[in-house]
C-alpha cells in the first residue's frame, strides 16, 4: 500500500499564504481593472506625485503658448473681466499673425453690449476658435471620481446642466467644457476628453481645442481617441490622465497686455495654440500640481492640450490596469515563495529586492510615460507577506520549542552531542563511512546470579546506577555509547566526526572505567559486592561505521574486524583474571602517554576465538 508523505507545516502555511495573497491580490486587481475607486487612491497619487519629482520638470513641447490675462493687461484693459470690444481686439490681433488656433478660457454667460458681443462673435468666426463653456454637476457628481463603475460608457461624465456661451455670440462658435475634476487633495489627475449630456456627446475644452488645431474631427474607437493621424491611448471612460511639464510658467506664456499694446512678436503667436485665460493671482482657477502648488487653470488646460496634441499624455490603459492587477496577484505570492525557503533572513532579503524591484520598475516606466499603480500592488503585497511573516516566525518558534522537547527527550537515548550533530546533519551516516575507531566493551561477571539474588526491581536499579556510571565516565572522555546490552556497553571512540585522540581517549577512557566500576561494586550489598566483577576490553583500528535498521527505526553502530576482536578480548579477560584488557593496537596508537602499568613490560601475544592470528595484548590484573 503507497503511504502519501503530509507535507511540513511550513509547507503548508507558504501555500496558504500564497493561495491567500492570490485571491486578496486578485479581488484588488479586478477592482483596479473595474476602475473602482478606494482609499488606496491618495495612496496612488501621492505614489503620482513622489515619481513627477523623482523624474523632474521636463520643458513643454513647441507648439503650445499661453497669452496669461494677468494684473497689466487688466490694468491696460481696465478692469476684469475684459470688456468684449477689448478681447475682439485681442482676437483679431492674435490671428493676424496666422496661430494654428486660439482658444479662450474665459465664460461668457452674460450680456454686454450687443454691438461688442457680435464684434467679438465675427472674431472668434473669422479665425479658429474654442471658447469655454462649463457643466453643472448635481452635489454627489461634482468633482465625482473619473473612473466608478465598469462600463467604459459609464465612466463618462454627465453633468445635469450645460452651461453654453451666450447667443448672441452668434453662431457657429466652437465649445467646450473646462471642467477639472481633481483628486482628493485638490490635484488634477485626469481631464475628461468628452462628456454625456442627454443622448449626445460634448467635447471638453482640450479636446475641443484640438480638433479646431488640426481641423479635424475626432474618432473613438475603444478606449482609444483619434485626431487626423494621431492616436491617443486613453483611460477608462475616455479620461486623459495629465502628464505636468513641471511649475507654473513651464509651458510658454507672454502677456496679452502685448497683444493690446501692439509689441506682440509675430513669431510667438505663428503657427502656434494660443489659450488665452487669466494667470493672475487674483483671478481664475488655481490648482494644485506635482510641480506646483498654485497653478492657474489655464496652464491646466493647456497641459491637456499639449498632450494631446503632442501624444505625451499618461499612457493608463486597460492593458496597464491588467498589468496592475497580475502585480497584484503574482507579487504577494512570490515573495511568500521566497520567504518560505530554509533560510529566513535570505528569504525576507529577497522579498523586499522583489518589493524594491516592482517599484523600481514603475519610476522607469512612468519616466518613459506609462502609469503603473504602485497603490494596488503594495496593498496586496504588504498585509499578506505581514501576515505570513508573523505566522512564519510564530510557527518557527514553536518548532524551536518542540525541537527543545524533543532534543531534550532524545538525550535520554543518545549521547547531547550526537543528538545535536544528527539535529544540523538529518543525513548523517545515510552512507557508510570507513574509518579508525577506537572500541570498547565491557561486562558485568556473573550478574546472572545476582539479578535472581535481587529478584527484578533491585536488579533494574543496579542496572541503572551501572549505565548512569558508564555514561558518566565515556561522555566525560568524549566517547559515544552504541548500546548498552543488559549488564555489558558497547562505546565507540570516533563519533559523530573522527578526532585525533580518539585512541587515547578510548583508552584513558577504559582505565578509568576499570577504575570506576571497581569502586561502584565496592560500594554494593554483600550479595552484589561479592559476586559481581567488571571487565573492560579496548581495541583500535579500522571499522565501517553505518546506521542499521530499517528505515523507520535505525541506530548507529560499528562493524567489521575491529568489533569483533573487541568483543573477543571479553573473553581473554576471564581467562586472564584480567579487569581490562587491551591490544597493542590501541597502546601504540595512544601514544602510551597515561603511565598505566600492566602486568609486565612487554605485550604478549594470545589467541582470539575466531581469529588465525594471535593478538598483542596488554593486561590489567583485577
Amino acid at each position: 500500500m503507497m503511504h502519501v508523505r503530509r507535507p511540513p507545516p511550513a509547507a503548508i502555511l507558504a501555500c496558504a499564504f500564497a493561495l491567500l495573497g492570490c485571491a486578496w491580490g486578485g479581488f484588488l486587481g479586478w477592482r483596479q481593472v473595474a476602475g473602482i475607486s478606494s482609499p488606496l487612491d491618495r495612496l496612488e497619487y501621492l505614489t503620482v506625485d513622489w515619481r513627477f519629482a523623482l523624474r523632474g520638470a521636463r520643458p513643454a513641447p513647441r507648439g503650445f503658448v499661453i497669452a496669461a490675462i494677468d494684473e497689466a493687461t487688466i490694468h491696460e484693459a481696465g478692469g476684469y473681466p475684459l470688456p468684449r470690444g477689448v478681447l475682439a481686439r485681442m482676437v483679431r490681433a492674435l490671428a493676424s499673425h496666422e496661430p494654428q488656433a486660439v482658444a479662450l478660457d474665459i465664460l461668457f454667460l452674460d450680456l454686454d453690449k450687443p454691438d461688442t458681443d457680435l464684434e467679438l462673435g465675427n472674431a472668434l468666426r473669422a479665425t479658429r476658435s474654442v471658447v469655454a463653456a462649463v457643466g453643472v454637476f448635481e452635489q454627489n457628481e461634482a468633482q465625482a471620481d473619473p473612473r466608478p463603475g465598469a462600463d467604459p460608457l459609464s465612466l463618462v461624465p454627465r453633468p445635469s446642466n450645460v452651461i453654453w456661451p451666450i447667443a448672441a455670440l452668434g453662431d457657429p462658435v466652437r465649445t467646450g467644457l473646462v471642467n477639472i475634476s481633481t483628486d482628493q487633495a485638490g490635484v488634477p489627475r485626469y481631464i475628461p476628453a468628452i462628456y454625456r449630456t442627454g443622448d449626445s456627446v460634448v467635447p471638453s475644452f482640450a479636446l475641443a481645442v484640438s480638433s479646431v488645431a488640426l481641423n479635424t474631427d475626432p474618432g473613438f474607437g475603444e478606449a482609444t481617441l483619434k485626431l487626423a493621424a494621431r492616436t491617443v491611448r486613453m483611460d477608462l471612460g475616455y479620461h486623459l490622465p495629465l502628464n505636468y511639464y513641471g511649475p507654473r510658467g513651464t509651458i510658454r506664456q507672454f502677456s496679452a497686455v502685448r497683444v493690446l499694446r501692439g509689441d506682440l512678436d509675430p513669431d510667438d503667436v505663428r503657427g502656434q495654440v494660443v489659450v488665452l485665460g487669466a494667470t493672475g493671482l487674483g483671478l481664475g482657477d488655481k490648482f494644485a500640481t506635482p510641480f506646483d502648488r498654485v497653478m492657474p487653470g489655464v496652464e491646466v488646460l493647456a497641459t491637456a492640450v499639449s498632450n494631446l496634441l503632442a501624444g505625451d499624455g499618461l499612457v493608463k490603459t486597460k492593458f496597464i490596469r491588467m498589468a496592475d492587477a497580475a502585480a497584484a496577484i503574482l507579487l504577494p505570492a512570490a515573495t511568500v515563495i521566497l520567504m518560505a525557503i530554509p533560510r529566513p533572513l535570505l528569504g525576507f532579503a529577497l522579498a523586499g529586492f522583489v518589493l524594491l524591484g516592482w517599484i523600481a520598475l514603475t519610476c522607469m516606466t512612468f519616466a518613459a510615460g506609462y502609469w503603473l499603480s504602485v497603490a494596488v500592488p503594495l496593498a496586496a503585497f504588504v498585509p499578506v507577506t505581514a501576515g505570513y511573516g508573523a505566522a512564519r516566525v510564530l510557527l518557527d518558534r514553536s518548532a524551536v520549542r518542540r525541537l527543545k522537547v524533543e532534543s531534550a527527550a532524545l538525550t535520554k537515548f543518545q549521547s547531547p552531542e550526537m543528538v545535536g550533530h544528527i539535529l544540523k546533519n538529518p543525513r548523517f551516516l545515510e552512507q557508510p563511512v570507513h574509518q579508525n575507531v577506537g572500541v570498547v566493551f565491557l561486562d558485568l561477571s556473573r550478574f546472572t546470579e545476582v539479578a535472581e539474588a535481587l529478584g527484578p526491581h533491585w536488579a533494574r536499579d543496579l542496572l541503572a546506577d551501572f549505565h548512569a556510571l558508564v555514561e558518566t565516565d565515556v561522555v566525560a572522555h568524549d566517547g559515544y555509547v552504541v548500546s548498552f546490552m543488559g549488564d555489558g556497553a558497547m562505546i565507540l571512540f570516533g563519533l559523530p566526526m573522527p578526532r585525533p585522540d580518539d585512541a587515547s581517549r578510548a583508552l584513558r577512557a577504559a582505565v578509568a572505567l576499570r577504575e570506576s566500576l571497581a569502586a561502584w561494586i565496592a560500594g554494593l550489598p554483600p550479595v552484589a559486592k561479592e559476586r559481581l566483577s567488571a571487565r573492560v576490553s579496548g581495541h583500535y583500528g579500522p571499522a565501517v561505521v553505518s546506521r542499521l535498521g530499517p528505515a523507520h527505526h535505525q541506530h548507529i553502530t560499528a562493524t567489521g574486524d575491529t568489533v569483533n576482536v573487541t568483543s573477543r578480548l571479553l573473553e581473554v579477560a576471564k581467562q586472564q583474571r584480567a579487569s581490562l584488557v587491551v591490544s597493542q593496537d590501541l597502546h601504540a596508537a595512544a601514544g602510551a602517554s597515561g603511565g598505566h602499568a600492566a602486568d609486565d613490560d612487554a605485550a604478549r601475544e594470545v589467541p582470539i576465538r575466531g581469529r588465525r592470528k594471535p593478538l598483542k595484548i596488554r593486561i590489567w590484573p583485577q
